[in-house]
């Protein structure tokens, strides 16, 4: 099985992940070949709920080299699936003040399928980012000095 690595970096930076979900994502074949070959970002990415559905937009995938005609518009929303249990507390988390549900990673479940892992986030502050900045240059001056 190939291995993929697509992350977004920037969700640990930006928010506080509070709870973390693993949703299966509704695709097309030639989503799932470009998938493969690691042509995907969710850097840009976003969760919405649209009528109890929980959808991403802004999943770039890029179009699968030998897709002729079949290809998949490289950033149209796609469904994702989780139960229901999950998906009522997701509505119930971004219902308060301050909270999204941002995608995290991309990867292979044990039995082939791709999945995709989400958070419950709450956006920091800039002097919140200023600390994290602050506490990686002291534990990187620490890691240089042993």
């Amino acid at each position: 099985m190939a291995k993929i690595n697509i992350v977004n970096k920037k969700a640990g930076f930006n928010y506080d992940l509070e709870e973390r979900f693993v949703a299966g994502m509704v695709l097309t074949g030639t989503e799932v070949k470009s998938i493969r070959n690691n042509n995907a970002s969710i850097s840009e990415a976003h969760c919405v709920i649209e009528s109890k559905e929980l959808f991403i937009k802004n999943m770039h995938i890029a179009e699968w080299k030998y897709g002729s005609y079949m290809n998949h518009e490289p950033l149209q929303k796609r469904k994702l699936l989780l139960q229901k249990r999950e998906l009522r507390k997701l509505i119930s988390g971004i219902e308060k003040e301050g909270y999204t549900i941002v995608p995290i990673k991309v990867f292979f479940s044990e039995r082939g399928h791709i999945k995709i892992e989400i958070a419950l986030a709450k956006g920091k502050k800039v002097h919140d980012k200023r600390e994290d900045i602050k506490k990686k240059d002291i534990e990187r001056e620490l890691n240089r000095k042993f």
